[in-house]
């Protein structure tokens, strides 16, 4: 894969990185062709010039937004990736790397479900290969905003998020995960830096909770993250990222708390963690894969994707 070029609507520090890694500068808005030139920032050309020189476009803009560029894409017969901003019906195809790769094979345009939604199913899919599953809870504690998002909240509270029972993450789990019965509630706190789930499953057939801990190691893109070894927070799971090397501090994968896994009476109980700035990287490079049918089988691409970012 190349990236032909990188799309922003006004000249900021983001534009001038994307300048000093090596990639061609357009503009979104070409009205303000003066104030990329003011503030010394060489641009390539308009969104419409980058979009006639990429085979697909990984359209990231605000959620809302992509709905009025998908007839620039139809016109210039570029595909085209959505991300959980959007609705589902946007594209009428949703895509998860583990549990429905095939659906966005061949494809024009398809919609990579948010992080939440990512981080539900990474974890839910492969435990449905051994559990019959017949109900899933999910409580998320998202956070308040980006690291970068100062202009948000909350600063001092726990709000739910909607107050409204049940939240849209489980009708968006469903779009990936066609049958499950699911039902998610959210609420926001006073942190920037991850999300944090508490998931109950109804199960109808005896499974203990090794078999779960048994699933989830050998699941790539999951990891067990265990209290006892000094990852007994969010706070800490980003300092393993850091020392992991990554870039941006991205953790990729879906940290599952070991010490939270536990099976009482036919019911699965687990927390996880959802680094809501890069889970959804690697399910993007994967659905490139399909749409562009580069390759047919979901776990070859994301064995190639794990080992081109390093992912555990």
């Amino acid at each position: 894969m190349e990236i032909v070029g990188v799309c922003k609507t006004k000249p900021d520090f983001e534009a001038l990185c994307a300048i000093e890694k090596g990639y061609d500068l357009y503009m979104a808005i070409p009205e303000r062709e003066k104030l990329f030139k003011d503030a010394g920032i060489e641009v390539a050309g308009t969104v419409d010039d980058m979009i006639e020189e990429a085979d697909l476009v990984v359209d990231c803009t605000p959620g809302n937004v992509g709905k009025s560029n998908l007839d620039k894409y139809k016109k210039a017969g570029v595909k085209a990736i959505y991300q959980g901003g959007e609705d589902h019906d946007l594209t009428g195809v949703s895509f998860n790397s583990f549990s429905n790769y095939d659906n966005s094979y061949g494809v024009d345009y398809a919609r990579v479900v948010s992080c939440n939604t990512t981080g539900l199913t990474r974890t839910l899919f492969p435990i449905s290969k051994i559990a019959d599953i017949k109900k899933v809870r999910a409580v998320m504690v998202r956070r308040g905003s980006d690291p970068n998002e100062v202009k948000k909240g909350p600063i001092n509270a726990i709000v739910p998020n909607p107050p409204k029972v049940p939240s849209h993450h489980g009708p968006d789990v469903s779009t990936v995960m066609e049958g499950i019965n699911i039902t998610t509630m959210a609420l926001l706190v006073p942190t920037t830096i991850m999300h944090e789930h508490n998931i109950m499953v109804e199960i109808g057939n005896d499974v203990n909770r090794d078999d779960i801990i048994d699933v989830l190691d050998k699941r790539s893109r999951v990891i067990l993250a265990e209290a006892s070894m000094g990852l007994g927070s969010t706070a800490e799971l980003m300092e393993y990222a850091r020392e992991l090397g990554r870039s941006r501090n991205d953790l990729y994968e879906i940290p599952v708390w070991k010490e939270s896994i536990n099976v009482v009476d036919n019911e699965i109980f687990y927390m996880q963690a959802v680094h809501q700035e890069s889970d959804v990287v690697p399910e993007n490079v994967d659905c490139i894969r399909a749409m562009l049918e580069m390759e047919s089988d979901n776990e070859k691409s994301i064995t190639k994707t794990n080992a081109a970012m390093g992912i555990l």
